[in-house]
This record gives structure tokens, C-alpha cells and sequence, in this order.
């Protein structure tokens, strides 16, 4: 059954909405972890991970069903990219304005973060990460996140999107050095936060064409591993989705961090 997709307008609340609480999770979680484990810097970055993960979860489970729960450009462009030939995917025309949507909500979650911890709503991080072992780890995070996101999408597997992208994220906190930033629209937050989890503002451009070049690699692999599978696979939902076109098509309903 083909129904018609949420419009756009509600769409883009959602994933404003959707990235700014995952942006406030990683943020806030980073501040509370440094303030209630202030000698063990392991015991924050795990509190901060776990809350992160469980955060995503919920998120696209929440907003899933209207927008498809994208939270990062990388995953708009890339569902985009793989669809534009059967038109499965996101429209081109709405990848822009998905990443405005993403980036604004991401900013205004850093700051509503920084708001709930009575700290001044934009404190510049001051946390260089230039290095390149860090824009490595990006590139390896992010190629991940975009190869699991479309991988249960291509195989009729989206039903587990929600727990098994938040299990990514949480262990690639560890498995990277970079903690798994893996998304240009919450890195841009990060940087308006002097916090545990914050990025100096010029360090940003770096991180972000590390991710762009990892989504690459991550759509690369989907190619190899998945590529028919668009076609045939009945894709179910991570949640219950009466508002995206051709469910068993399309391959929106799932994100990232």
C-alpha cells in the first residue's frame, strides 16, 4: 500500500526536533558525566555514550514516522543518492532543506544543553581536535553509520533500525578515537558548547570533510554488499509508517547521530 508522504513543512519540524534532542542528549549527558565523574575521564565518556545511545533510540522512534528520522545531512544526501534512479528516496529538491533543518535543530539542542546546566547559552568550545587520527576515525564512524543505516534498509531489516544504530553509536564512543562525532550537523553544535563534549569552531571543517568522505565509503559498501536488494526486500518500518511513500520501497526509516 502507497500512502503520501508527511509535507515537507512537517517533516522538517521533525527533524529539527529529532537532532536537537539528540544533539541536547550528547551535550547534556557530557556535562552531567564531567560533573558527576569529574576524576575518572573513562566513567564519563561511557555515562556519555550509553546516553547518547539510548537517546537515539527513542528519537527514531519518535520521529521516525514522520520524516524518516534522518538527524544528519550525510544520511539525507546519501538516502537521496540511492534512490534517485527509481525516485525510492528523498526528493533532491528536500536534501537542503533537511540539513538546514538538522543543523538549526542541532544548534538550538547545544544551546537548550548548555541553558539546562545554567551555563551561558553559547560558550565557543575552546576543545581543539585537528589530527589525523581523529579525522580518521571520523571517516571510519561515519562510513559505518551510513553502511548499518541502509544495509537494514536493503535488507527488510529496518524494524531493528532504532536499537541496532543506537548500539553503533554507543560503541563507536570506544572504538574510535574520535568518539563518533559522524555527523556534520551535530558537530556544528558541539562547537557551541565548552563542554565535555564540545569542538573548537575550527576544527568543524575538518571533522566534516572527514564524514563526507566516510558517507562515500559507507554508500561504497552498500553498493557491494546490497545492491538489488532495493528492489526486492519488503523493508518494514522501524516504527509504524503511514505517512512515507511505498514503504516497501522507500528508505527513510531509519537515522543516525
Amino acid at each position: 500500500m502507497s500512502t503520501a508522504p508527511a509535507p515537507l513543512l512537517r517533516r522538517l519540524a521533525a527533524e529539527a526536533l529529532g537532532t536537537g534532542l539528540l544533539a541536547t542528549a550528547v551535550i547534556g549527558s557530557g556535562i552531567a558525566a564531567a560533573r558527576l565523574s569529574p576524576a575518572d575521564v573513562g566513567l564519563q565518556l561511557f555515562e556519555n555514550a550509553v546516553a547518547t545511545a539510548a537517546a537515539l533510540a527513542v528519537i527514531i522512534l519518535l520521529v521516525g514516522p514522520v520524516s524518516g528520522a534522518h538527524l544528519n545531512p550525510l544520511v539525507s544526501l546519501a538516502d537521496w543518492w540511492l534512490g534517485r534512479r527509481d525516485q525510492t528516496g528523498l526528493d533532491l529538491a528536500d536534501v537542503a532543506p533537511y540539513a538546514a533543518a538538522q543543523t538549526i535543530g542541532g544548534i538550538a539542542g547545544a544551546v537548550l544543553a548548555n541553558l539546562m546546566y545554567d551555563l551561558t547559552a553559547v560558550t565557543w568550545s575552546t576543545t581543539d581536535r585537528s589530527a589525523g587520527h581523529l579525522w580518521l576515525s571520523e571517516v571510519v564512524a561515519t562510513a559505518g553509520l551510513i553502511a548499518v543505516v541502509f544495509a537494514l534498509a536493503r535488507s527488510g531489516r529496518a524494524a531493528l533500525s532504532a536499537a541496532t544504530i543506537g548500539a553503533y553509536i554507543g560503541a563507536a564512543y570506544f572504538f574510535t578515537s574520535s568518539t563518533s562525532f559522524a555527523n556534520p550537523a551535530i558537530t556544528i553544535a558541539r562547537a557551541f558548547t565548552n563542554t565535555f563534549a564540545g569542538i573548537a569552531p575550527a576544527s568543524v571543517p575538518a571533522y566534516v570533510l572527514a564524514q563526507t568522505a566516510g558517507a562515500a565509503l559507507g554508500l561504497a559498501t552498500v553498493w557491494l554488499l546490497y545492491p538489488d536488494l532495493a528492489h526486492t526486500a519488503p523493508a518494514t518500518a522501524a516504527v509504524p509508517h503511514d505517512t512515507a511513500t511505498a514503504p516497501a520501497a522507500r528508505t527513510q526509516d531509519r537515522l543516525p547521530r
